[in-house]
């Protein structure tokens, strides 16, 4: 914001902010330009700018046969306005094809950019489960679908329209100035009677237009970046909500939550809204000035330029060829005036996308200088976890201290009031929740599944659901119905094939022995249950564990849950206990 009274700082400020702006273009651009397609990109860039030229090339031939024509009529030379309207229809032609194939070939460098930055935003995000602990992060970036699928695509479509854009006005300006100047002659003012000769005065009469244009432009449309960004962030936030109304369907049916979150919809759509209300306010007042700013600028050169038509000065030709000259001018310094609202969705899509590698980035680095828990493969088939304490994320308060061994064939418990940090163990056994400290020594060479209380379900078939997380095509599909079979949903065993979003096809039950199922597939050596069973009855719930014991005789089972009916199913029950500090206390040998 500009500092009241001191113009100096404030522009300071202003210049600053536009150097951290264009930085942050660069540090987006950049990895792209010097990755392995960099010479495929290069060269596809090369090509549009070179078509870009030519159109502007092919633009000041067709405005010097244009004057031409007029010249023609007015001295009603028939021969030479054939001459002139055939090399214009010529011109025309190759203008058409040039315009074509830079649109192609723009439209190619696009997708071949955006693809490349879309598989980057996606590995950085899932790298190292970042996804996952980015909703710890300090400053957690909102939304970061919307910024993977569609901040990407603004972001890589605005920079190239607007750098190309600046680069053809800018050669077009180049190109036009010397024949408006050549073209506008000389003028004579007095000023305090002291005659004065203006060497090309239509020259310095656009640019005066253009300066006071794009002044008058950024004052009226400055709010819009700041709008653009808000607009962005409220209308991401009520598309989520919608969505988690979509998946959360049955809980909220049943608790007849349908008005609270009718208010939370109205909430957060009164703010999409606002904002855009907003920007109406704010359009409205630069549409206003930005139309009769083109209007004008029709008109105004052949005002300039009359008094030295009515004289006799220029033929009607060059008149026609000073307004249009004159308007190509004008144009390429107005290019920042014509551009305004691209440049502040621009800004707005650049300063998200930052935010999100900023995100990504501190997630990295907290977790690497926050104390943390070492996982290392242990000298033995066991599994040790020594002195480990689990705490809240980024330095937070100690949730669980814990020393455990268990040795491979073992089933073992791990039971506990609610809230006592059972879960978060489990995640850490996973190698999800790096906060605290300690080490667990991981069995060498085993290979372990994790099956949590609400399973992932994928939306697709049912084979690629019981697969997961294998790919549907790494079981044959008898192996799959007899895992179905297996854990009591034969009627589903025919099915396999059917496309669903069977999260919410299935209820919470038959979503637990699907994800009992994929462990009869995977044969895991270690399986890590957190209450994933909680939503079966006890029958069913015997008959899992029961398969487990049957079919996966040599696999390590560790299960998390306090159900009274779970300790039969295991050989040995560690209890989460109450230290003097109230923190949890986990101790089996």
């Amino acid at each position: 914001m500009p500092i009241q009274g001191n113009p100096t700082q404030a522009a300071s400020i202003r210049a600053a902010a536009l150097f951290r702006f264009l930085r942050d273009v660069w540090t987006l651009t950049r990895p792209y330009w010097s990755s392995e397609e960099r010479w495929a990109a290069r060269g596809l860039l090369a090509a549009i700018v070179a078509l870009n030229l030519g159109v502007v090339f092919i633009t000041v031939e067709l405005t010097e046969v244009n004057g031409a024509i007029f010249t023609a009529l007015q001295d009603k030379d028939q021969g030479a306005f054939v001459d002139q309207l055939l090399l214009f229809g010529g011109l025309a032609l190759i203008y058409i094809a040039v315009a074509v194939y830079r649109l192609y070939l723009n439209q190619m460098l696009q997708i071949r950019w955006r693809r490349w930055l879309t598989e980057r935003c996606l590995g950085d995000w899932m790298e190292g489960r970042t996804y996952y602990r980015l909703q710890f992060a300090a400053t957690p970036a909102d939304n970061p679908d919307q910024r993977i699928a569609e901040d990407l695509r603004g972001f890589v479509q605005l920079t190239l329209s607007l750098s190309l854009g600046f680069l053809t006005n800018l050669v077009t300006l180049a190109s036009f100035l010397a024949m408006l100047w050549s073209l506008s002659g000389t003028m004579t003012v007095a000023v305090f009677g002291v005659e004065l000769t203006i060497p090309g005065y239509m020259v310095w009469v656009a640019l005066a237009y253009a300066v006071v244009g794009t002044w008058l432009t950024h004052r009226i449309g400055r709010p819009l970046a700041r709008l653009s960004f808000d607009q962005q962030k409220y209308e991401a936030d009520f598309r989520f909500a919608l969505v988690r109304l979509r998946e959360n369907a049955e809980s909220v049916a049943l608790q007849g939550g349908e008005t609270q979150e009718q208010r939370g919809f109205a909430r957060r759509f009164a703010r999409v809204v606002d904002n855009w209300w907003a920007i109406m306010r704010t359009q409205k007042r630069l549409v206003w000035f930005t139309s009769a700013y083109e209007q004008v600028a029709i008109i105004f050169p052949l005002l300039v330029a009359a008094p030295r038509y009515f004289s006799g000065a220029v033929p009607l030709g060059a008149l026609m060829q000073t307004a249009q000259a004159f308007g190509q001018v004008q144009g390429a310094l107005s290019w920042f005036i014509d551009a305004y609202v691209n440049l502040t969705d621009w800004h707005a899509t650049t300063s998200r996308l930052v935010g999100f590698h900023e995100a990504v980035r501190e997630v990295r680095q907290s977790a690497q200088a926050t104390p943390r828990i070492d996982r290392s493969v242990g000298p033995d088939g066991a599994l040790r976890v020594e002195g480990v304490e689990l705490a809240l994320p980024w330095g937070g308060a100690p949730l669980l201290r814990a020393d455990l061994t268990i040795r491979p064939g073992e089933r073992v418990l791990i039971n506990g009031p609610s809230g006592s940090g059972k879960s978060t163990l489990f995640r850490a056994l996973a190698g999800l929740w790096p906060f605290g400290r300690g080490r667990i020594g991981l069995p060498v060479g085993v290979d372990s599944m994790h099956l949590p209380q609400k399973p992932y379900m994928p939306i697709g078939s049912l084979r690629a659901a019981v697969a997961y997380p294998s790919a549907p095509e790494a079981f044959e599909a008898e192996a799959v119905r007899a895992a179905l079979d297996a854990v009591g949903m034969s009627a589903f065993a025919e099915r396999l094939d059917e496309e669903d979003h069977w999260a919410q096809r299935l209820s919470g039950g038959e979503q637990q022995r699907v994800a009992f199922a994929r462990a009869l597939l995977h044969r895991p050596g270690w399986l890590f249950l957190d209450e994933a069973t909680s939503a079966c009855d006890p029958a069913t719930e015997a008959r899992l564990y029961g398969l487990l014991a049957e079919r996966l005789p040599g696999t390590t089972v560790v299960s998390v849950g306090h159900r009274s009916s779970l300790p039969a199913h295991h050989d040995r029950t560690v209890t989460v206990g109450t230290g003097g500090d109230g923190v949890g206390q986990l101790a089996g040998c």
